[in-house]
């Protein structure tokens, strides 16, 4: 092992790496702005410019280019999720404080993380934005290049210095390979925008429209809400009816999926860092070991401090095998908790669509707007924060379970001491046994003898009416003196059990762990909620259906009105000839559907060639 390790110490200090990462992502903002600037000129605007805005002189050509909708996007949702995971490696640089390009005073320290997090956001804006963009053929272009460098950086670096100093071998694999697999799921996504806009390009797909105001899966809701009759819901497997039913009526937006695949990967991520430092604690343990072994020798086991020596390696044998083997339930705990989040998200907006409020402490009911849009922008980042220390916190008090249970059960065993032990848990459940019992008996004996008769025989309890006051009140003073001991014990086992709850559900945003009443100092709880308000407000689909039923009466009244001006026209003057009120009928569709004009048949003649520059010029107005 020896050897091993100074094997790998060789190659590390050996290895040098001509791609230094923290130095790559300074210089990939050059073609990070490249990008967004060419997508932004490439964007059309959907609404002509009128002449007082600022922007004018750009054209009609130029937009600000958005990453995302983190409100009300259902499409390309595992891509965007996977573009999130493709930034897990900077996240956690930045979750650690690992950006330090200055040297700034403590103070300053948090400008510096918030410069930090605008340059990551900066360095991957492109992913999101070439997903996004309008521009499909350039900007599956322009996504797979800079895919393509990452993915070619992120290839020398692990192919140039594999090993490291904690796992050994490979353990910049270990590391990189998520981040590695999303940027390659994001080249073969950009491939295929590539080959579906060229083929739509060379008419060879229809063009595809834009992406409605309702969804599918909203219209499919607001049905299933104006059906008389339900449908009989039929009994799913095992996994549906305890684990996690499927809606087909509902969709998690795009902001959900991403949180969900960037917490699982820095979930990882922090599990392995979390290995390594036990590693180089565990190597620092075994020096110290090995002196205290030294010790035992060179005193030939007979000093006054061998007892307490060989405690202290017993507890350091423990401690390193109990947070090894709490690694594994730390983790599963945290992994169940984030598909629970998407459960509890489900149900909540659910709830809120019904309008339903009932689940919410009662300060939350009317939250406020400016504070509801600033969660949905914390959510993310704080859900993934919390799941982190979540996990550690965990891990800490799963550990110190262990531990008490290592001591309790196990070693007293391996020492021949089972009857001492077998004796003691006698004693202890007796006595918690008799404890219980003498609160199960308080509770019996006051509704025996204190309350009265039942009213009637359908009651299901006695009425909250006194009998025998006498016996109820020599009963109470008696007990009296006694309940204060007790409840020295249930106050402890109070605090005990806030204690276990809190720790344990820490990383749960979804539930408060404040009690009633202090809800609005969780500050995750409220960012929770903050965001389930904005979408319940933005993604509503009996809401958007509405306003889809608006859009739509809207464009068929000026379509309607349209064709009714032609008629009065046509009463009141010369006659048309059915070729130019189809012409009519013609432009006016194209006007309405600019998209339409590139799919029309080309001629040869003249006149239908200024009849298309005429529409298009009439379809950037």
């Amino acid at each position: 092992m020896l050897a091993t390790d100074a094997r790998t110490g060789q190659l590390n200090v050996t290895c040098t790496s001509s791609v230094d990462m923290e130095l790559f992502l300074h210089y990939s903002l050059i073609p990070s702005l490249f990008i967004i600037l060419v997508l932004s000129f490439l964007q059309r605007q959907e609404r002509h410019r009128q002449r007082e805005d600022t922007s004018f002189l750009l054209g009609t050509h130029f937009e600000i280019i958005m990453p995302l909708d983190f409100v009300g996007t259902f499409s390309n949702r595992w891509s965007y999720g996977v573009a999130f995971g493709a930034t897990a490696n900077k996240v956690m640089f930045l979750f650690s404080e690992g950006y330090q390009p200055l040297q700034v005073p403590q103070w300053a320290q948090a400008f510096l993380l918030l410069i930090g997090g605008f340059e990551v956001g900066l360095s991957y804006f492109p992913f999101f934005a070439c997903l996004s963009s309008k521009s499909q053929l350039a900007s599956s272009v322009l996504g797979f290049s800079y895919s393509l460098i990452w993915f070619t950086v992120t290839i020398l670096q692990i192919s140039q210095c594999p090993h490291g100093q904690f796992l050994g071998r490979y353990e910049t694999l270990v590391f990189y390979w998520p981040s590695l697999l999303c940027l390659a799921f994001l080249l073969g996504r950009f491939l295929h925008m590539f080959v579906k806009a060229l083929r739509v390009h060379l008419g060879l797909e229809p063009w595809m429209e834009e992406r409605p105001m309702l969804e599918v899966h909203q219209a499919e809701h607001v049905k299933q809400l104006l059906r008389k009759t339900r449908p009989q819901e039929n009994k799913g497997s095992w996994f549906q009816t305890w684990v996690y039913e499927w809606d087909p009526c509902f969709q998690f937006p795009s902001r959900m999926i991403g949180t969900i695949v960037l917490a699982f990967i820095c979930l990882y991520l922090f599990i392995v860092i979390e290995f390594c430092m036990f590693v180089y604690v565990r190597d620092e343990l075994d020096v110290f070991e090995g002196k205290l072994e030294s010790y035992l020798t060179y005193m030939n086991e007979t000093g006054t401090l061998t007892p307490v020596i060989l405690q202290v390696q017993e507890l350091i044998s423990v401690t390193k095998g109990v947070w090894v083997v709490t690694i594994l339930p730390a983790s599963l705990t945290c992994v169940s908790y984030l598909f629970h989040i998407l459960a509890c998200y489900r149900k909540h907006i659910k709830r809120l669509w019904a309008g339903d409020k009932q689940f919410l402490p009662l300060r939350f009911h009317n939250p406020s707007s400016a504070a509801s849009v600033v969660a949905i922008a914390r959510y993310s980042g704080w859900q993934i924060a919390y799941i982190l220390w979540g996990y550690l916190i965990i891990h800490v008090v799963q550990s110190l379970c262990g531990m008490m249970i290592m001591y309790g059960l196990v070693l007293p065993v391996i020492h021949n001491q089972g009857l001492e032990l077998l004796q003691g848990l006698g004693l202890g459940i007796l006595t918690l046994s008799i404890i219980v019992g003498l609160m199960i008996l308080q509770g019996w004996i006051a509704a025996s003898f204190f309350l009265q008769p039942k009213l009637g025989t359908a009651d299901k309890q006695k009425p909250l009416a006194l009998n025998n006051r006498k016996a109820f009140h020599n009963f109470n003073y008696f007990l009296f003196f006694y309940n204060v001991l007790l409840g020295v014990g249930a106050c402890l086992s109070r605090l005990l059990v806030s204690c276990l709850l809190g720790s344990w559900l820490v990383a749960r945003i979804d539930r408060t762990i404040m009690q009633s009443g202090y809800e609005g100092a969780d500050m995750g709880f409220s960012a929770w909620i903050g965001m389930l308000y904005v979408d319940h407000y933005h993604t509503n689909p009996v809401l958007v259906s509405f306003c889809h039923i608006l859009v739509t009466g809207h464009r068929e009244r000026k379509l309607q009105k349209a064709i009714k001006y032609w008629y009065l026209n046509q009463s009141a003057g010369p006659r048309i000839s059915a070729r130019s009120r189809m012409r009519w009928l013609l432009l006016k569709t194209l006007i309405n559907n600019p998209r339409l004009i590139m799919l029309r048949k080309s001629k040869s003649d003249h006149g239908s060639h200024e009849f298309t520059q005429i529409l298009l010029s009439c379809s950037d107005c």
